[in-house]
């Protein structure tokens, strides 16, 4: 008997949730707001405590569900005609890349380290940061890039005197110089320094993020 009662009430709790999430609106499970995504986690977590023990009314979860839809769609409500209260709850935003250069700062307020963004431009077939003109980190936690215009004239950055076919090579990261990336190119440290000294830098110090690809392309964004 308590198997066939526990078989109902999933059925009934997986019905009320479903309908529950459909009232809330249509949206990408990846696009979801942080308000939305812990209004979804805490209706999952009150389905289940419902489910856990059969003894429990069902109201014991159905009114807290029920309460929970109330409050997200009075905020969704509200937050159609108060742009503060929208930005509050949806959040907004940041500039991760702007004008072509890194925006340290923000990726710093957002705790969004450089793998992340390399990542990211790559789920967004964007193989190499110099090639972004624009990058917006969305509050969902998606990255929107704008690439730079294709150059018409003839590039001004000397051939490589190396031989390399790949993504772009990252030696520089965090101030810090990848000699994995510089094995790769079969090139040293003095070599480096060599080319960044050319190009006005002193130091690995002062470099935040340096990267080269095979057409023999910088990207040098400095510390400041």
């Amino acid at each position: 008997m308590d198997l066939l009662t526990l078989f109902f009430r999933t059925i009934l709790i997986y019905a009320i949730v479903f309908f529950t999430l459909r009232i809330m609106g249509k949206r990408e499970i990846g696009k979801l707001s942080v308000f939305d995504l812990v209004i979804s986690i805490m209706i999952a977590e009150i389905a289940v405590f419902v489910l856990e023990d059969i003894k429990k009314p069902l109201l014991d979860g159905i009114l807290p569900m029920a309460t929970l839809v109330v409050v997200q769609l009075t905020i969704a409500f509200v937050s159609l005609k108060n742009e503060k209260l929208r930005r509050l709850f949806e959040g907004k935003p940041s500039p991760i890349i702007q004008n072509g250069k890194l925006n340290r700062k923000e990726m710093k307020r957002q705790l969004y380290n450089l793998d992340d963004l390399l990542l990211q431009l790559r789920e967004n077939k964007v193989t190499n940061l110099a090639d972004v003109e624009f990058a917006l980190l969305e509050s969902s936690g998606k990255l929107t890039v704008v690439e730079k215009k294709q150059e018409t004239e003839p590039s001004d950055e000397k051939p490589p005197s190396f031989r390399y076919e790949g993504l772009p090579l990252p030696l520089i990261m965090d101030g810090k110089v990848q000699d994995e990336s510089l094995a790769k190119l079969g090139q040293t440290r003095f070599w480096l320094k060599s080319q960044l000294q050319d190009k006005g830098v002193k130091d690995f110090k002062d470099v935040f993020f340096c990267s080269i690809d095979h057409r023999g392309r910088w990207f040098i964004d400095k510390k400041r």
